[in-house]
């Protein structure tokens, strides 16, 4: 790899561009098609550009995965917000909408890493210690349950570490479905009848 250089005063970063670029390539093509000579041509700019703001590609695509995450996590954040406020099933449905968002993005990406195993292994060391990735999903949903059934707007036998497992679960093989088979996205109405299942 090249050195990294300092990046040239005055100039608007290519960082943005380079990350979006980047995430493109890999949901179109995996991380086998992505190389410094294809994201340098997607941008628009020379592979020395890249080294800029990255040491080495693998700095560059965890940059990419860990980027992603807040996606996930803000509508779980605003979710623990809302209890006790409208009800729990719109509430809900607002926060598996974002997630199966989240996933239909995720899913090309998180599959191409079981081809590259040291960089899922890095991936994998940046959740240590850390409120992100699945645990961290699972955990703001099944607080928000846990404190919907405190004030008796969730029937209190639900399990709801299960119940958010299940959401998490559920959203995962929707996008998995609808990516690799091609089928139609999910509707509203099929968010709402996979919490209504989750929640009986």
């Amino acid at each position: 790899m090249k050195a990294k250089t300092k990046a040239t005063r005055g100039r608007p970063s290519r960082k943005p561009e380079i990350i979006a670029a980047t995430e493109e390539l890999i949901r179109t093509r995996g991380l086998a098609g992505v190389t410094t000579r294809a994201i340098a041509e997607r941008v628009g700019c020379s592979e020395a550009a890249i080294y800029v703001h990255f040491d080495s590609r693998s700095e560059l695509l965890l940059a990419v995965l860990e980027g992603s995450l807040p996606a996930m996590l803000a509508p779980l954040d605003t979710l623990g917000q809302a209890v006790g406020k409208a009800t729990p099933q719109r509430n809900l449905l607002k926060a598996v909408q974002a997630i199966y968002a989240f996933q239909e993005r995720m899913v090309p990406m998180h599959g191409s890493l079981f081809g590259e195993p040291d960089l899922l292994a890095a991936y994998r060391q940046t959740f240590v210690g850390r409120r992100k990735g699945p645990h961290g999903g699972i955990g703001r949903l099944q607080r928000y349950i846990a404190a919907e059934q405190a004030i008796k707007r969730i029937p209190p036998e639900i399990d709801a570490e299960a119940a958010a497992t299940a959401l998490i679960s559920g959203l995962f093989f929707k996008a998995f479905m609808t990516l690799f088979f091609a089928d139609p996205k999910p509707t509203d109405d099929s968010f709402k009848k996979l919490i209504a299942f989750t929640l009986r």
